[in-house]
């Protein structure tokens, strides 16, 4: 079927290439199931291409800029993605199935931690190391890595773009990006506008396509650090690969958040808490609270306001205004949310609500499936053990905070956690016991420019946002300078 929509080369030191082999691929609109959009599904010769544009960028024009002068280009792209986020929004929403609300707040909140990176470009600095020879000055150097490869998934491309770029750029290092091939435009309109924005050519390069292209970016030899955003399984095997030739990464991995409501919680809090964590964004975020644990004095009343809401969401198109929840991203996303639907029914859980694809009238060929809630399960059931990252809540009782603490920690994955009390006493202890590299006290989906985010356990390894998140793209080199003309004895130890 022939596209409709626009065709896409790839980025590359500040031009539109086309791919070397002259190979395509066609994405996908979710909302209707039609074509839409047409890019280079690169091979191994054009991540090449990216890499030296991003080298020679790297020791050339990037380089020569002053640190200050750099993050001021920062902070001129953040503005240019805020100016232009609605046809941001629009090619994700049309991509990936998202809402546009939400896709539109992403692309214009990219801004905040541009003009905060930028901020730091100019505060990085070494020490000096006080020595017991006087005569020796040591002074340590903090170096950018060199190119960065940025490999990014399809739920929230632009802002998982920038808050891997943003510290990267900021720390003088130059970056390719390998967008998903599900939304694979708005990262060439990114470097579009960076370049828009005053950035040299070559400091911003993008490359689609699909898994080659991804594994050759990985491999590359002049790639100095992997920066990935996506599935556990997909992290281990680059984390192997990069490791291989010890490349360093950055993985912001799967994650099976759980909410955990006391009985002297806020339940209107909670509840609105619990339903925009999994159905706001269909699921389709790896903070997503895939886990409810409701104490069992309250339990029946949750899960009733529970079921009652999301039988009410309003699925539509993405576009459209009042929409509450979009389709499922791709046909394989949909499929995936049935078959774990139906292997947790299998393990002894029931039904509360969903459960079954959807059909919006208008939209008969969309990737909609219902907001689905499930309970009765057991601990090891499949559902509350695996990510399914589609529309799809585990609700559990509990009696006792032993308990829902062993439940809360009883998974592989440790990315994020909530919790719904009014007693922050507990609300304290608790969040020093629980293994997530975030914890949210009565409010849930909270993230800052300013405040580190990343996983525990299979969630991750390495920091993004914050000031620390520089650390993850800087090298420090160690300089010794003898200031005394005193001849030394080439056989007498130096101490």
């Amino acid at each position: 079927m022939p596209a409709d929509g626009p065709s896409y080369g790839n980025h590359v030191g500040g031009r539109s290439v086309a791919g070397a082999a002259g190979r395509t691929f066609t994405g996908t609109d979710p909302s209707t199931g039609q074509a839409w959009g047409t890019f280079v599904d690169s091979e191994a010769s054009d991540v090449d291409a990216a890499v030296q544009a991003a080298a020679q960028a790297c020791t050339g024009s990037w380089a020569q800029l002053s640190a200050t002068k750099r993050g001021r280009l920062l902070s001129a792209w953040g503005d240019k993605i805020a100016e232009n986020a609605e046809t941001i929004a629009r090619l994700e929403s049309t991509q990936n199935g998202k809402l546009l609300a939400e896709m539109r707040a992403q692309a214009r909140a990219v801004r905040e931690w541009l003009h905060y990176f930028g901020g730091l470009a100019d505060k990085i600095e070494g020490r000096v190391i006080p020595l017991e020879r006087a005569s020796v000055l040591n002074y340590t150097l903090r170096e950018p890595l060199g190119v960065v490869g940025v490999i990014v998934p399809w739920n929230s491309p632009t802002f998982l773009t920038i808050m891997s770029c943003a510290p990267a750029l900021a720390a003088g290092n130059t970056v390719v990006i390998k967008p998903s091939e599900v939304t694979s435009a708005s990262a060439i309109e990114l470097a579009r506008l960076a370049e828009e924005a005053g950035i040299p050519a070559g400091v911003v390069n993008v490359v689609t396509g699909a898994a080659a292209a991804g594994s050759a970016l990985v491999d590359h030899p002049q790639v100095a650090k992997i920066c990935f955003t996506g599935s556990d399984g997909a992290g281990r095997a680059i984390a192997a690969r990069a490791g291989a030739r010890l490349a360093s990464c950055t993985l912001e991995l799967g994650g099976k958040s759980p909410n955990i409501v006391f009985a002297d919680a806020p339940v209107d809090n909670a509840v609105v808490g619990i339903l925009s964590g999994i159905f706001a964004a269909a699921g389709q975020t790896c903070i997503a609270g895939s886990r409810a644990y409701v104490h069992e004095s309250i339990y029946g009343k949750v899960l009733d306001r529970l079921v009652e809401r999301a039988k009410a969401i309003r699925l539509g198109h993405p576009l459209a205004a009042e929409t509450q929840m979009g389709p499922a991203a791709t046909t394989a996303q949909l499929q995936k949310n049935e078959s774990m639907v139906a292997r947790a029914l299998d393990a002894g859980g029931q039904l509360a609500c969903g459960g079954r694809r959807a059909v919006v009238p208008g939209l008969e060929q969309g990737f909609f499936y219902e907001p689905t809630i499930v309970h009765g399960m057991r601990p090891d059931n499949p559902l509350l053990q695996e990510e399914v990252f589609g529309p799809v809540l585990g609700i559990t009782p509990f009696r006792d905070e032993d308990e829902v603490l062993a439940l809360a920690n009883g998974t592989r994955f440790g990315l994020a956690a909530g919790l719904w009390t009014r007693d922050f006493s507990r609300a304290h202890r608790f969040a020093r016991r629980l293994q997530a590299g975030t914890v949210w006290i009565n409010t849930y989906r909270a993230l800052a420019f300013n405040s580190p985010f990343g996983g525990w356990k299979d969630s991750g390894l390495g920091r993004v946002n914050g000031a620390e998140a520089l650390d993850q793209f800087l090298q420090t080199k160690s300089v010794w300078c003898e200031t005394s003309d005193e001849i030394q004895d080439p056989f007498v130890m130096k101490v």
